[in-house]
């Protein structure tokens, strides 16, 4: 099975959008086994469901989700996660705090796995742009589903 972790700064907007956009995309593909979570780096939103403007978001585009809480990433998801992919770089510095080395190289940024590697996802909390948001993060999570489908094909 493979396990993916997407991480944001509170685990209220981005990163449990793209995990229930990933959930969705996988449903409709042919990709079997697998198992998606979501992450904060911060503490700040601990216990919290998704902001609604997320829900909004994921309601307007027929993407189904459940009420959930925030949690922030722990060391140990490094060794229960394949992938471990960061919506900014602010992210990313935050995640190799948490887990001090990438030793494996399980840490990327969403947009890593499009046309635009390197490129940050608009955190919406700041912007009130949950469109844009939910345009970087649908195009991210066909990459990396896409990235996922090639590998197991080709092993």
């Amino acid at each position: 099975m493979i396990k993916i972790l997407f991480v944001c700064h509170g685990n209220i907007c981005r990163s449990p959008m793209a995990e229930f956009v990933m959930k969705h995309l996988v449903n409709e593909s042919k990709v079997n086994e697998i198992y998606i979570e979501s992450a904060a780096t911060s503490t700040e939103e601990l216990g919290n469901d998704m902001h609604r403007g997320t829900k909004e978001k994921l309601r307007n585009e027929g993407i189904p989700f459940k009420r959930r809480s925030a949690r922030q990433m722990t060391k140990s998801d490094y060794s229960s996660f394949e992938y471990i992919i960061a919506m900014d770089s602010n992210n990313i510095r935050n995640i190799s705090r948490i887990i001090k080395t990438d030793s494996d190289n399980k840490v990327y940024k969403l947009l890593d796995f499009t046309n635009r590697k390197g490129s940050d996802i608009a955190d919406p909390w700041y912007t009130g742009n949950f469109d844009a948001t939910y345009n970087d993060i649908l195009e991210g999570c066909k990459g990396l589903l896409k990235y996922i489908s090639e590998l197991n094909t080709n092993t």
